[in-house]
């Protein structure tokens, strides 16, 4: 058995879930409502005030979706209760973001600012001028959105400046040295 798989997925007060047909999962909570279409062979029920996910067979394919799939159930839960925050910062001298309602405007060494338009259910926040934070109901699209971000411009290895997740580490290389 799965080992992710086979763990209920509990359902908080003021989360409804609606598993309809063609195994189509609709989760309702405060924040928002997500979908999610199940493959055929993963059976979705309703106890107890949980969600457990069954699979058909043994098979290699049957394992790995079943885990899948019950891993994404639990992440909407989550996602229309708490929500999902991703961080970044901003190194470099004069690196720094600003967020207005729905748009990001970054400057970051460019001869001009880069602006990022928020997709729905994603806001922006700047708590500082190097401080991103990407929040949201849905996990992958926010963690999608802050990968784009850090595109942008990666951190580099020499002088660590560019835009990193929180908490990342930059594995930092010595720069050369002359020869006499």
């Amino acid at each position: 058995m799965s080992r992710i798989g086979k763990l209920p997925v509990p359902l908080p007060s003021g989360v409804s879930v609606d598993i309809g047909a063609d195994n189509l999962v609709t989760v309702k909570g405060p924040k928002g409502t997500l979908v999610q279409q199940v493959n055929r062979d993963i059976t979705v029920r309703q106890e107890n005030g949980q969600l457990v996910l069954t699979r058909p067979t043994d098979n290699k394919p049957h394992k790995a979706m079943h885990g899948l799939y019950r891993a994404l159930i639990n992440n909407m839960v989550t996602g229309v209760t708490a929500g999902f925050t991703k961080g970044l910062e901003l190194v470099g001298t004069g690196y720094r973001a600003q967020a207005q309602g729905k748009k990001l405007t970054i400057n970051i060494g460019f001869s001009h600012p880069v602006i990022m338009e928020a997709p729905e259910n994603i806001a922006f926040e700047t708590p500082a001028p190097t401080k991103i934070l990407v929040k949201g109901i849905d996990k992958q699209q926010v963690g999608s959105l802050a990968a784009d971000i850090r595109a942008i411009r990666k951190p580099e290895p020499y002088l660590g400046k560019g835009i990193k997740y929180e908490g990342e580490i930059i594995r930092r290389k010595e720069g050369k040295t002359g020869k006499k």
